[in-house]
């Protein structure tokens, strides 16, 4: 039941649907509901300044306002639509296709839209309350608060203008994948590391007498649901293998996942396993860690690419992976076994580990940065300060052999001093990698 909430509520979170509709509703529902409740209460159309509205006893007036404030509205909606398709062409086309999703779920945009909408529906919930025959009435405060909203309404766009003038700069759109990837590892990833623990347990080799429950449909695999995944194993008690972890894509009639006891295995269960997976047609920040490092990849090898030529954006995405690597680096991992009650082994989920984030974050870039000793620079000491937080062991041989990779791949020979800075960072990247003594607390 929480995950099924939690998911509404990400779901709410993005689109051009949700939250401007419920703005918008609501704002024409507060136009009816004033305008029903002073018509029945005409004595508070006096607490509105006469100066403000000397003709308040002319219907055709009110009724020229609330017109006039509702297609105006529609205009500047018009115009907002036009920006936003703008902008989302230059994120596409600059950055990454990649980075629509995030475009789309900005909190500001949706309110934007919302509240303009809404402004319009509230002049044309009011609009009829305004009227000669048979008792002519004016809603005085209705129209009054729609002139509030239009007043509100200026000041926001010029609001919304200045967000989307900063929320274009590469800056700061790194800076939001970054903070929401770290925001996901520390929803998906709550402990601490315990550095004395195992970085992950290898996955056990499939029972070839499992049998398989086929998806249903193609697309990505969003989230698992894997409480619920170990209820339906407990109650059937049976043991759940899955194949795909989050971020893959599945095609329709390929195996998802296995269970044993294969005679168990009805319509009706294979219904149920299916539901606990969210697949659509394109990967999410919702429990996708992956995800998020792949958008600002590919933000980073545009800007490295011969046609750009900017390698201030890829050095400030170099940054900003190492930060989220490091965040992931200092929790402890989401487990692959899942045991209940203890001792029965129920579900095994495939997860990411470090090593995998860290190629996914630093192979391709490394790759494509040979001739830009800028970002090469910024690559070896990011490596350094992503070792720092790693315990002893495999990852960090893992990031100084990505450190010798990168000084042997350079295809054009550097000036000594760069050279000179290169080995350097390399030497400290390869001390800290070196097996350090244990010390026993006493």
């Amino acid at each position: 039941m929480y995950y099924n909430f939690r998911h509404l509520i990400y779901n709410l979170r993005g689109g051009f649907l949700v939250r401007p509709m419920l703005i918008a509703i609501t704002f024409g529902l507060i136009g009816g509901v004033l305008s029903a409740w002073e018509e029945g209460h005409p004595a508070i159309s006096k607490i509105v300044p006469t100066f403000l509205f000397p003709s308040n006893h002319e219907p055709e007036i009110a009724q020229l306002i609330l017109a006039s404030i509702a297609t105006s509205m529609m205009t500047v909606v018009s115009i907002v639509f036009a920006i936003l398709l703008m902008t989302l062409t230059l994120a596409s086309m600059q950055f990454s296709p990649r980075l629509i999703v995030t475009f789309v779920s900005d909190r500001i945009t949706q309110q934007t839209l919302g509240i303009f909408l809404g402004t319009f529906l509230y002049c044309i919930a009011a609009l009829p309350s305004a009227r000669k025959l048979p008792v002519a009435f004016s809603p005085v405060l209705t129209v009054f608060g729609a002139m509030l909203l239009s007043v509100a309404c200026v000041g926001w766009l010029l609001f919304f203008i200045s967000h989307i003038s900063q929320s274009i700069s590469v800056n700061h759109i790194v800076d939001r994948i970054a903070r929401e990837t770290e925001t996901m590892i520390d929803n998906l990833m709550p402990k601490r590391r315990l550095y004395s623990a195992e970085t992950g347990a290898p996955l056990d080799e499939p029972n070839p007498w499992d049998a398989p429950v086929l998806s249903v449909i193609s697309g990505y695999v969003r989230t698992i649901d894997t409480n619920q995944l170990v209820a339906i194993a407990k109650a059937n008690r049976i043991s759940i293998r899955v194949l795909r972890r989050v971020g893959h894509f599945v095609p329709a009639g390929v195996p998802l996942l296995t269970i044993s006891k294969a005679k168990l295995l009805t319509p009706a269960l294979s219904e149920s396993l299916l539901r606990s997976f969210q697949i659509g047609p394109t990967r999410t920040l919702e429990q996708d860690i992956e995800f998020g490092i792949l958008q600002i990849v590919d933000i980073a090898l545009k800007a490295i690419s011969p046609a750009v030529n900017d390698p201030s954006t890829a050095i400030s995405c170099v940054d900003q992976l190492s930060s989220i690597l490091i965040s992931f680096s200092t929790r402890q991992a989401p487990g692959t076994h899942f045991y209940d009650p203890p001792g029965t082994l129920r579900v095994t989920i495939p997860n990411l580990g470090f090593d995998r984030l860290a190629e996914s974050a630093f192979e391709q870039i490394r790759s494509y940065s040979k001739t830009d000793v800028a970002v090469s620079l910024r690559l070896m000491r990011a490596f350094i300060d992503i070792t720092q937080t790693l315990p002893n062991g495999a990852d960090r041989q893992l990031l100084a052999e990505q450190g010798r990779r990168l000084l042997s791949g350079f295809s054009e020979l550097p000036g000594e001093d760069v050279l000179g800075e290169m080995k350097s960072r390399l030497k400290s990247l390869e001390k800290l990698a070196e097996p350090q003594p244990v010390e026993f607390v006493k």
